[in-house]
């Protein structure tokens, strides 16, 4: 009887990050890595290669993207199951921070195959640590949805946040965003505009959601951004006025979930609270 390639040893899934600029940050136990395995999947293979060559990393490198990942998928894990073992990079920083790999990395875990971290570069950990703000306790937004209620709902959230939030801009929309929550109430919270992290322009500009809204408005940046945005202040809301808000806001048209959103965002109410006041005299 033929053996069976999936009974011996399996391989492993190395996730592996790459410099968002200087090419100083990236690790000897990278190197080590992408010179071991029998694959390397990279989101675009010519800039992946232009990397591997400069470290002569000769192995043989895939395509492994969103419009792929699903179909390219089951072949990968079945080749981790007979023993290669493969590494997963993105064109910079760490993969699937707002870059393709979950679903492998997903699949790998439910074979039962182990899948190995290789930190380093990350453009949203060093705006965060350069930023000043509160590095205890933060959330990661990747980059919020362009329109409609998706974008609008995760305004409201990231207003009412009580703790650091980041997220990733196209340089285009920078103020528009930071515009879209100062609108929600968010005008006074301090915030930080980190772009080109690791790079000959890299920048940090602190103020306020609005100075900097103002300032880039007239100044609109360039090249890769993260915005870091301090936590909502704790404030004890007037319970009075709350609901007298909530009777304009319903008289006004809004739903019950758009009244409790704006409760939150507004006034400070907790968010338990905003959606039984929210749903009063109904």
């Amino acid at each position: 009887m033929e053996a069976d390639v999936t009974d011996g040893p399996s391989g492993r899934l190395y996730v592996v990050s790459t410099p968002i600029g200087n090419m100083g940050d990236f690790s000897f136990r990278a190197v080590e890595v992408l010179q071991s395995v029998a694959l390397v999947l990279a989101e675009d293979t010519r800039h992946t290669r232009h990397l591997l060559d400069r470290y002569a990393i000769a192995g043989p490198v895939s395509a492994y993207h969103e419009h792929n990942e699903a179909r390219a998928t089951p072949a990968l894990i079945a080749r981790l199951r007979g023993g290669d073992s493969l590494a997963l990079v993105s064109d910079a920083g760490t993969p699937l921070l707002s870059d393709p790999g979950a679903r492998l990395v997903r699949a790998a875990i439910d074979a039962g195959i182990e899948v190995v971290p290789v930190p380093g570069a990350s453009a949203l950990l060093a705006a965060l640590v350069a930023s000043g703000l509160d590095a205890a306790r933060f959330t990661f937004f990747g980059f919020l949805p362009r329109k409609g209620k998706d974008r609008s709902e995760a305004l409201a959230e990231l207003a009412a946040l009580r703790h650091t939030a980041l997220l990733y801009e196209a340089p285009s929309r920078v103020a528009a965003t930071l515009g879209d929550l100062e609108q929600a109430g968010g005008g006074a919270r301090a915030a930080v505009v980190a772009r080109e992290m690791t790079k000959q322009f890299e920048e940090v500009r602190r103020g306020t959601v609005a100075e900097l809204r103002a300032y880039y408005d007239a100044l609109p940046p360039r090249g890769e951004v993260v915005l870091v945005v301090g936590g909502a202040p704790v404030v004890v809301p007037d319970e009075g006025e709350a609901r007298r808000r909530a009777r304009e806001l319903r008289a006004a048209g809004l739903t019950a979930r758009d009244v409790a959103a704006r409760l939150v965002s507004e006034l400070g109410v907790a968010r338990n609270a905003a959606y039984r006041m929210a749903q009063e005299d109904e």
